[in-house]
């Protein structure tokens, strides 16, 4: 037993070792990729393939159920509360359209192209690899974007819907599991408890929110204090939803926009530069780390295939990269024509719920949107978190073809399309620039 207990503590030394050394190395490669002018994500990824593939690297893979408790919390609560709210509440349209109707289309698209396409591919497993495909992350193409000038319509919709996709994904994961075990699947309940998880989590999000506040005003005069309590409410708030069966996601938003709105006029201005200070260290370190690890995915993905299986599962991994752009694409410009065609109608008629102009997307903004649509760490960890058997004790069907191809898809849409977004964005500052400017009318009435 003390053999054992010894191995495992060596173990996992070796690994908080190896994690430490990794960290060090992500601050320098994000800081050498900004002096070359490169996207740090990309880097970093393609750094993590190649640490992953130097022989006798230990294994260092993805614990999902890490990836939800510890990173998953900080960098939404981060997220949500820098967004700026009467944007986000503006643009709740398009938001609400990305984050859950195209988050459902692209999981029912994926799996019939998965069904049709791959061997072996049952609806429900088709309905599992679309859940885990359908979440974006938005912050890989902010990352990717940094310092390239995006407008703040574009930001908020990309932020917006990176806050809450995933709780729709999760939830629709969860339904797909479900069903691969034998439950049936019914889509009146389905909804009712999507609806459920949304409103219980938003109420945890704004009960704790008001219990945070109401000890951060007792304690305000006690900076340390207040950045403790500040630090760990995220990690308490998102236990507490998922205890109860709601949804964290939503409830560290919640928790996220309620502590923005008070901070913003409630703490001192020294507090506040404290914060942000701490706030940007954290997702810096979470975030480096997270691109690094997807990176490292692919060689653990890899030396469970055979060479004909990895060619092929990488062009199956192609193809739904490319459905997903597709459904991806027509989604934002629909919901663009709908928004105009929405805007005309209420300024003819004189409504009094006016579609401000501010919401309404450029073609190029549509189009930086539409490509902006990544996948990261949230489909990894979902495929990775594949349990190793059903209820009923048989092996998992699929698990590493699953988990290749979400991994080639992750890869494909950071890298691919993360190497050509700076381009389609650099076009939209430069046809701005070459826009006229139109005389301003002058009223001689």
């Amino acid at each position: 037993m003390n053999k054992i207990d010894t191995s495992e503590m060596a173990r996992d030394m070796e690994n908080y070792v190896i994690i430490l050394i990794l960290l060090g190395l992500m601050v320098i490669l994000s800081a050498l990729a900004e002096r070359m002018k490169i996207a740090a994500p990309i880097v970093l990824i393609i750094v993590g393939i190649a640490v992953g593939f130097i022989p006798g690297m230990p294994v260092i893979q993805i614990d999902s159920e890490i990836i939800f408790l510890l990173f998953l919390p900080p960098l939404l609560y981060d997220a949500s509360f820098k967004i700026h709210y009467p944007q986000f509440k503006a643009n709740s349209y398009m938001i609400s359209k990305l984050a859950f109707t195209l988050v459902f289309a692209t999981t029912i698209g994926i799996a019939v192209v998965a069904h049709f396409l791959i061997p072996g591919m049952t609806w429900p497993l088709a309905f599992l690899l679309g859940s885990i495909l359908a979440p974006t992350d938005a912050v890989a193409a902010i990352n990717i974007t940094k310092g390239l000038g995006l407008s703040p319509l574009t930001n908020t919709v990309l932020e917006g819907e990176s806050l809450l996709n995933d709780a729709s994904a999760l939830v629709a994961f969860k339904f797909s599991l479900a069903a691969l075990s034998g439950t049936s699947f019914v889509l009146w309940n389905a909804s009712v408890s999507f609806v459920l998880l949304l409103a219980g989590g938003f109420a945890v999000g704004l009960v704790l929110s008001k219990m945070v506040g109401f000890i951060l005003k007792m304690i305000k005069n006690n900076g340390t204090a207040v950045l403790s309590l500040v630090l760990l409410s995220p990690f308490v708030t998102y236990l507490v939803a998922e205890k109860i069966h709601t949804s964290g996601v939503i409830a560290v938003v919640t928790l996220g926009i309620s502590l923005s709105r008070l901070a913003s006029s409630r703490f001192p201005d020294k507090l506040k530069v404290q914060s942000e200070a701490i706030w940007d260290m954290i997702t810096f370190l979470l975030n480096g780390l997270v691109f690094i690890l997807i990176g490292l995915e692919l060689p653990i993905a890899v030396k469970a295939l055979s060479t004909n299986q990895l060619l092929l599962y990488s062009f199956y991994g192609f193809i739904i990269t490319v459905t997903a752009l597709v459904l991806r694409t027509f989604s934002v410009f629909g919901n663009k024509r709908r928004l105009d065609k929405a805007f005309v109608k209420n300024h003819m008629r004189s409504s009094k719920r006016i579609i401000p102009e501010s919401v309404l997307l450029s073609i190029q903004e549509s189009l930086i949107i539409s490509w902006s649509g990544m996948r990261g760490i949230i489909s990894l960890s979902l495929a990775i978190g594949l349990p190793a058997a059903l209820n009923n004790g048989e092996e998992f069907p699929l698990k590493n073809t699953i988990i290749f191809i979400t991994t080639v898809v992750v890869l494909l849409t950071i890298v691919g399309q993360g190497l050509i977004l700076p381009f389609i964005v650099k076009k939209e500052i430069r046809d701005i620039q070459l826009i006229p400017q139109q005389p301003m009318e002058t009223d001689v009435s």
